[in-house]
């Protein structure tokens, strides 16, 4: 497949012992986060996600996440469950109702879409089709979280976090139960670290299947709290 920007944005897999070499400071990446952070500076949950964002993209996570899948998935843990629900936490109201069915179908989709060899694959090998990748991980997962912060009521909004947990663990599921590894991208750099691809697989796979649970535990457990304090006011 034809690739627009050849190359692996967070640059090559790195071996266990030059990891604290491999911060990426990219200025142009630094100069949007900076930017990001002066203009939600009044926001505290949205400053929290700009430092995820660091994290994933500054810190040698994003070097590492080219050698192991498994680090791959705690990267995009990191955007969709964590730094996704923060930027939605501090973005105002919509005027209008959001359609949750419509957002979930849609991040849920963006999400096991990437995942697919080919895309996956070509992502990690091409910087144009690696940012296109981020961006609607992050894009579709805010816009989800935003729709049931803010467009649902208590019960509604603890049902849609346990739909994006389920359908999470879904694909964590089949990631690890999976025969063989899927992903070219990963079908050297494990050994480095002491693992075959299919046992980073699988440890990935179990990263997705329970560990990245938490996060959408939280935010359920937030909305219940919410909806218990409503009924009690109602009730009062």
């Amino acid at each position: 497949m034809t690739t627009l920007f050849p190359g692996s944005y967070c640059g090559d897999a790195p071996s266990p012992d030059l990891i604290w070499q491999s911060f990426n400071l990219d200025p142009y990446l630094l100069a949007v986060l900076a930017l990001l952070a002066v203009a939600l500076r009044r926001q505290p949950p949205a400053l929290v996600a700009v430092a995820v964002l660091a994290v994933v993209f500054v810190s040698p996570l994003c070097a590492i996440a080219v050698a192991l899948f498994s680090a791959r998935v705690v990267h995009h843990v990191l955007l969709v469950a964590v730094a996704a629900p923060l930027l939605a936490a501090a973005l105002p109201a919509p005027r209008r109702a959001r359609v949750i069915p419509l957002h979930f179908m849609l991040s849920t989709a963006v999400l096991w879409v990437w995942h697919l060899p080919q895309a996956y694959d070509l992502a990690l090998r091409d910087i144009a089709v690696y940012w296109i990748m981020q961006l609607s991980l992050l894009g579709s997962a805010t816009l989800f979280w935003r729709a049931v912060l803010v467009g649902a009521e208590a019960i509604g909004g603890v049902l849609w976090g346990l739909a994006g947990l389920i359908q999470m663990g879904l694909l964590g599921a089949i990631l690890t139960l999976a025969p063989a590894p899927l992903y070219d991208s990963h079908a050297q750099a494990p050994y480095l670290w002491g693992l075959t691809p299919l046992a980073d697989q699988q440890l990935g796979g179990l990263l997705m299947w329970v560990p990245a649970m938490l996060p959408y535990l939280v935010v359920i457990a937030v909305l219940a709290r919410r909806g218990w304090r409503s009924a009690s006011v109602a009730s009062a």
